[in-house]
Order: C-alpha cells, then sequence, then structure tokens
C-alpha cells in the first residue's frame, strides 16, 4: 500500500494552517498559528515539525488571486503580506518538496470534491463564507481554473469601499466584517438592540455568532443584518446560477450555519431574480469538511499533480 502523504497549508487573512494529509484525505497532524508578521517563520516552523519520510510534495492554498504560470500570488486583499514574498519557492528551499500553488477557495472546491459532499454532485459552486468571501467552481467533474473572486462581484454599484480598490463588492455586504460594521454603526446610531448589552457593553467586539444569537432570540437589528447579508449573497448567487447553472452550491466558513435568515434570505433572493429554470432545482448544502476543505484540497491536489506531472 502507498502510504505517501502531503503537507497541506492554509494561508487565511486570520489563520495559518498547516497539516500532513495521507493520500486518502486523512488529516494525520496539524497545527496552527495567526497570520501574523512571524508568518514565514510560522511556515519553516509548521513545514519542519510535520514533514515526515513518506512526503512527496506541499501544496498550499492562499487567500488571493494566483498567477499559476509564475507560481506568485499578485493580488491578496485580506493578506497583503503574501504579495511581497515568494511562497512557492520559500516553502520549497524549507521542505525540499515539489510544491502546488492555488487559491484557497479554488483549493477548498477542490478539497470538497474529493471527500465532501461534492462528490455527489457533478458542477457546483463552492463558496467560503467568512471574514471575506471566496469562491471556487467545479464543472463537469473538474475544477474550473479561473480567479472566482466571488467576494469581489459588484453587488451595490456607487457602494461602499472594499479593501480591493472598487466599491459595492459582495463581502462587503454580506461577509462577517460586514455584519459587524452594520450592527456596530446601528448601535453608534442610538438604534434600540439587546446586542447593546453584549461584551461587557463594548459593541466593537461584536462577533458574527453573537449577532446570530441575538436574532434567534428575537432581536430585530440582528434579524435585519442577517437578512441584509442574506440578500446581498442572494443576489450574487442567482448571478452565478445563470452563468453556470449549477447543480448545487455547497456553503463552507463561519457563516455557513446561520441557516436561519442569513441563508434562507439568500435562497430566497437567488430565487426571486435568477432565471426561470436556473435555481429551482439546485441544492444549497453545508460542506461536511468545512475548514479543512482548503486544507485537504492542497494537499491531495498536489499529491494528484505530482503523479500526472
Amino acid at each position: 500500500m502507498d502510504n505517501s502523504n502531503a503537507l497541506g497549508l492554509d494561508i487565511g487573512g486570520t489563520h495559518l494552517r498547516i497539516a500532513r494529509i495521507s493520500g486518502r484525505g486523512e488529516i494525520l497532524e496539524r497545527v496552527q498559528y495567526a497570520s501574523d508578521s512571524d508568518m514565514v517563520a510560522r511556515i519553516e516552523q509548521g513545514i519542519k515539525e510535520l514533514g515526515d519520510s513518506m512526503t512527496r510534495a506541499v501544496g498550499i492554498a492562499v487567500a488571493g488571486v494566483v498567477d499559476k504560470k509564475n507560481r506568485r500570488v499578485t493580488r491578496s486583499p485580506n493578506l497583503p503580506a503574501v504579495e511581497k514574498i515568494d511562497l512557492v519557492r520559500l516553502v520549497g528551499d524549507t521542505s525540499s518538496l515539489p510544491v502546488y500553488i492555488e487559491n484557497d477557495a479554488n483549493a477548498a472546491a477542490l478539497g470538497e470534491k474529493y471527500m465532501g459532499r461534492g462528490r455527489e454532485v457533478e458542477s457546483f459552486v463552492f463558496l467560503t463564507l467568512g471574514t471575506g468571501i471566496g469562491g471556487g467552481i467545479i464543472h463537469n467533474g473538474q475544477l474550473l481554473e479561473v480567479p472566482a473572486e466571488i467576494g469581489h462581484m459588484t453587488v451595490e454599484p456607487g457602494g461602499v469601499q472594499c479593501d480591493c480598490g472598487n466599491h459595492g463588492c459582495l463581502e462587503e455586504y454580506a461577509a462577517a466584517k460586514a455584519m459587524i460594521n452594520m450592527s456596530t454603526s446601528a448601535l453608534e446610531s442610538g438604534a434600540k438592540s439587546s446586542l447593546r448589552a453584549c461584551c461587557e457593553g463594548n459593541i466593537y467586539r461584536i462577533t458574527p455568532r453573537l449577532i446570530y444569537e441575538h436574532a434567534m432570540d428575537g432581536d430585530n437589528l440582528a434579524r435585519e443584518v442577517l437578512r441584509d447579508a442574506g440578500r446581498h449573497l442572494g443576489i450574487a448567487m442567482a448571478s452565478l446560477a445563470n452563468i453556470f447553472n449549477p447543480e448545487a452550491f455547497i456553503l463552507a466558513g463561519g457563516l455557513s450555519n446561520a441557516r436561519n435568515f442569513y441563508i434562507e434570505e439568500a435562497v430566497r433572493e437567488a430565487g426571486r431574480r435568477a432565471l426561470p429554470g436556473m435555481f429551482e432545482k439546485t441544492m444549497v448544502m453545508v460542506s461536511e469538511i468545512n475548514e479543512d476543505a482548503g486544507l485537504i484540497g492542497a494537499a491531495l491536489h498536489a499529491l494528484f499533480s505530482l503523479k500526472t506531472s
């Protein structure tokens, strides 16, 4: 039996996660660090700690636009530090192994196809719903090699400015940071809400989890924040349905379990806006492997690419 494994690196705006993953997609060992100024040292430390004699390759999943030809990150609004370093060379020099790099949401879509609910369908749009919003597209069983920066689709022309420089991007209206900004702005303006008593009165420590909990307890502001975010997500989903007509949308990330108010409003809005026949039969599912999808996808993609190269 082939006991080869690969290392998967998932470099996001908040966390750096590294895991050794078997050829069957099992996570054998993992470490996690903050994505801070010590990121390079953490990458080197994690690779040296987790790699073993059966490690054959390294796969990197990184938040940002990846130039596959030159194997560099050219744009990463939520993680600008990675634009300044040659990740592939750094990891290759540290590990002495072949290195493959992919956008984090594309890697997560691959992970979902290999080991998650994506095994049930041939075509799906994978959405990561967290601090920002990312996406990956599987069509006829294959990853579409496109940036799929779904979080930077314009959903509000002339809207608020995004970190990418554009105005009205989806993640400024439907991601975790948008929910927090909407809640705190309303509270600053005097809105009545049970959220005001959160976090010992410090409204700037409100989290999406708290917003969801208060919405479930009947708070009107929390419910409207989630519904507004859901409506904007639904606008994007309708456009994606019109373009790709996927069998499913598979949702992952910290917000994917906010079924009430947020996801249900997104599904309702997508159904209203999509062309007839483009969304009615589309399944909306939550990932089974969720935040591990990027790690698994990056590692297995590296192993499969190594075997076919």
